[in-house]
């Protein structure tokens, strides 16, 4: 998978770059992210920590402030729900003791974003903050709804999201900022931190009735789901580099 991607990622940037009948700059970044899930128009999980990986492509004309953009990139997004070790009272009145838990449920994503960025001079030389925005595209390559394996306390896994009704594509928009800082004439650093709100919902499920009621100590033999709503956010921190290439006319 990690050869395709990074197949897609080149292709797109020499597709990009095509495009571009002036001097641009291009570059790679990544980093830590942490994804938000709103569940039914709440937030009420904790966060996922995990990773992105981004290839980009950028104008550089006469105005070196502004810039338009394109980047595509692989990023997981979800949340997760941690709970401590516990202690029930079990099957005649015997004492259960019930393991710390960690349950995640990810999106692994394939985005496309285009924009405009903002140069800002603050008197820092060849050195600039900038601010960003953006639309952004996701395709949805795999998921992890839930644990990878069920354990005998997870009584609430019929509640977990189902494959059958993720949505493969999505879409959404980019906004943040960044520092760049040159090292040389064609060659320079960048740190930047996002935020990637989608507009569309990742996850729909229809309300679902007379399910099995797995928890043995659940009352009813039969429960209902009601219908669910997942949508996605992230907040990115990502570190790269930014190469220049210089077209030069000559008379």
């Amino acid at each position: 998978m990690a050869k395709r991607l990074l197949s897609t990622s080149l292709f797109f940037v020499l597709f990009v770059s095509a495009c571009f009948a002036q001097s641009y700059a291009f570059g790679i970044k990544g980093g830590p992210s942490a994804g938000f899930q709103r569940w039914d128009n709440s937030f009420q999980h904790d966060p996922l920590l995990r990773y992105n990986g981004i290839v980009f492509i950028e104008s550089v004309g006469e105005d070196s402030r502004f810039a338009l953009f394109a980047q595509g990139g692989y990023h997981i997004k979800g949340s997760a729900i941690r709970t401590p070790r516990i202690t029930a009272i079990g099957q005649n009145n015997q004492l259960v003791e019930i393991p710390s838990q960690s349950t995640t449920f990810q999106f692994r994503n394939l985005s496309v974003s285009v924009g405009a960025k903002q140069r800002l001079n603050l008197g820092l030389g060849d050195s600039k903050f900038y601010y960003m925005f953006g639309i952004r595209g996701d395709y949805t390559l795999s998921t992890q709804l839930g644990p990878k394996s069920f354990s005998t306390y997870d009584w609430y896994g019929v509640y977990y999201p189902q494959k059958e009704y993720v949505r493969k594509i999505n879409y959404g928009a980019i906004f943040g900022g960044g520092f760049e800082m040159p090292f040389s004439e064609l060659i320079g650093m960048v740190v930047e931190l996002t935020v990637n709100p989608d507009f569309s919902k990742q996850y729909f499920q229809p309300a679902l009735n007379n399910i099995i009621n797995p928890n043995p100590y659940g009352g009813s033999a039969l429960i209902n789901i009601p219908q669910r709503q997942i949508s996605n956010t992230t907040i990115e921190l990502t570190l790269g580099f930014r190469f220049l290439h210089k077209i030069i006319y000559i008379d």
